[in-house]
């Protein structure tokens, strides 16, 4: 039978997206099939599979630590919040519906059938399946109709190891809290637990270990010590863009074993919009030692001495520009633009950036029409068809290799789209101002090429690329070897594996 294990956690953020990645790429190199699986994901990062879907960006990056490629079935219920209290529900790698909180839970029988068929389709092909949960399965208030956690753990058979956060604080009552609260059914199927990010001597935590084991009868998997290069995998979740990252060196001064730039870094400014959308286009950037990336938050300006403004994704177009003009960073683009400074929008960052979004059927929201910011001359109108796909093709600037995916609602037109950004697949894609200091895309992750980030950044006055810095694929996946070596030495790992395979 097929081996399968379940990674839930204490809370929310504490680590169990990395510690599944990990695990996948150490049992993948040990020779055997591993395939990830999230029964129920809420990000507004996703990832397009090669068959035309959706599925979380964890997802995506544990496929790649198991050596596979990712599939609708890998995350089958994906929610991406529109509002503070309705989400998108995106069923294996499509568009269902848009539900408020309170009627999402009338979905969840029928989302769980379909759950479960995609679970067995990834066991019949892996010889062991890491799950990954969501939030905390000591949220027993939501346990009724659960399909992220026990309910899902219950109704597979899957035996559950689960992750406290030392670095936040408390995780002895962490872990022991979460059992008491537990029903004594959805208790039984924890094997054990690890205890994550810790800084310092793990010898020190032995005790805490054994008082752990004691009240709970559960067993220790180990500590996991702080792993320093998480921040170089793509995040998830967005409220990790306002955590700092204290790895990263500031000013993009020798970051990821490069020289610092001889010129100062290009200064690029990315406003933490409300409802951002797959941020980690700016990963690259962010790594890369010729720049300085600042994500600016709610309640300040942008700079005034930025060389880039970068509008990102949206999953409300229309929600944000209202949000951008409350914040008065409308007044700061423009102000940026008259000094001469450039603008890149990004999927609806790009829609922003048009004369007016109109979403006439309430794709998004209410129907209506929103005035863009102005900078570039084409307008976009919501549609219900949400184009899905992997692109590639050179840019029609720098003549350099992308390749990337579109992931986006609404059809964008006019006169600007006679100076395309990129020439994908062979059709023109985006569009771009008579000066070319205004331009917007369609495409995602095309900050990952390194022969085009390069050629960009020079554009923007950056120092010349460093032939002996390492590629931005390259640091993800020497991160995640890095990754499975740190939980191979600190784990048990070969205790885990013998859960897995012993089922319930």
């Amino acid at each position: 039978m097929t081996a399968t294990l379940m990674i839930q956690g204490c809370g929310s953020n504490v680590g169990k997206s990395a510690l599944t990645a990990g695990l996948a790429r150490l049992f993948a190199r040990r020779g055997l099939r591993v395939r990830p699986f999230k029964p129920q994901n809420m990000s507004n990062n996703a990832a397009v599979t090669a068959d035309g879907g959706e599925i979380g960006r964890a997802q995506a990056l544990q496929a790649r630590a198991a050596g596979v490629a990712p599939s609708v079935h890998m995350n089958p219920v994906l929610l991406k919040p529109e509002t503070d209290r309705g989400a998108q529900v995106i069923l294996r790698g499509r568009r269902l519906t848009t539900a408020q909180a309170r009627d999402y839970h009338r979905l969840k029988p029928q989302l769980m059938e379909a759950v479960l068929d995609s679970f067995a389709r990834l066991r019949a092909e892996a010889d062991l399946v890491l799950v990954e949960g969501a939030g905390s399965p000591a949220e027993v208030n939501l346990r009724a109709g659960d399909i992220a956690n026990m309910g899902f753990a219950r109704a597979a058979h899957v035996p559950v190891a689960l992750v406290g956060d030392i670095d936040r604080g408390g995780v002895i009552a962490q872990i022991v809290g979460t059992q008491a609260v537990l029903d004594p059914a959805d208790a039984a199927l924890i094997r054990g637990f690890i205890v994550n990010k810790f800084r310092g001597d793990p010898a020190l935590f032995e005790d805490g270990l054994r008082l752990i084991e004691q009240r709970t009868g559960w067993r220790s998997f180990g500590v996991a010590p702080w792993f320093p290069d998480a921040h170089r995998l793509p995040a998830e979740d967005a409220a990790d863009l306002t955590r700092a990252r204290a790895a990263d060196a500031p000013d993009g001064a020798g970051r990821d074993g490069a020289a610092a730039p001889a010129r100062p870094p290009v200064r690029i400014a990315c406003p933490l919009i409300s409802r951002i959308a797959n941020f980690d286009d700016l990963d690259p950037l962010r790594l890369d030692p010729a720049v300085r990336l600042e994500m600016i938050p709610p309640g300040r300006a942008l700079p005034g001495d930025a060389d880039l403004v970068i509008l990102p994704g949206a999953k409300s177009t229309r929600g944000d520009l209202d949000f951008i003009r409350a914040q008065g960073w409308d007044v700061d683009i423009l102000a940026h633009w008259r000094r001469g400074g450039r603008v890149l929008g990004i999927c609806g960052g790009y829609q922003m950036l048009g004369r007016s979004v109109a979403d006439p059927d309430g794709v998004e929201g209410p129907p209506g029409e929103t005035p863009g910011l102005g900078l570039l001359d084409v307008t976009t109108v919501m549609r219900p068809d949400k184009r899905l796909t992997l692109a590639r093709g050179r840019c029609a600037l720098t003549g350099e290799a992308v390749e990337g995916y579109e992931i986006h609602i609404g059809v964008t037109e006019g006169p600007d789209r006679v100076r395309p950004v990129f020439e994908l697949d062979g059709r023109a894609e985006g569009a771009s101002s008579p000066d070319g200091r205004v331009r917007g895309s369609y495409l995602h992750g095309m900050f990952a090429a390194d022969g085009f980030r390069a050629a960009f950044l020079r554009m923007l006055g950056a120092a010349p690329a460093h032939d002996s810095a390492p590629g931005y694929e390259a640091q993800i996946d020497r991160t995640l070897d890095a990754l499975a070596d740190h939980l191979e030495a600190s784990l048990d790992v070969d205790g885990l594996l013998e859960v897995a395979r012993a089922g319930v």
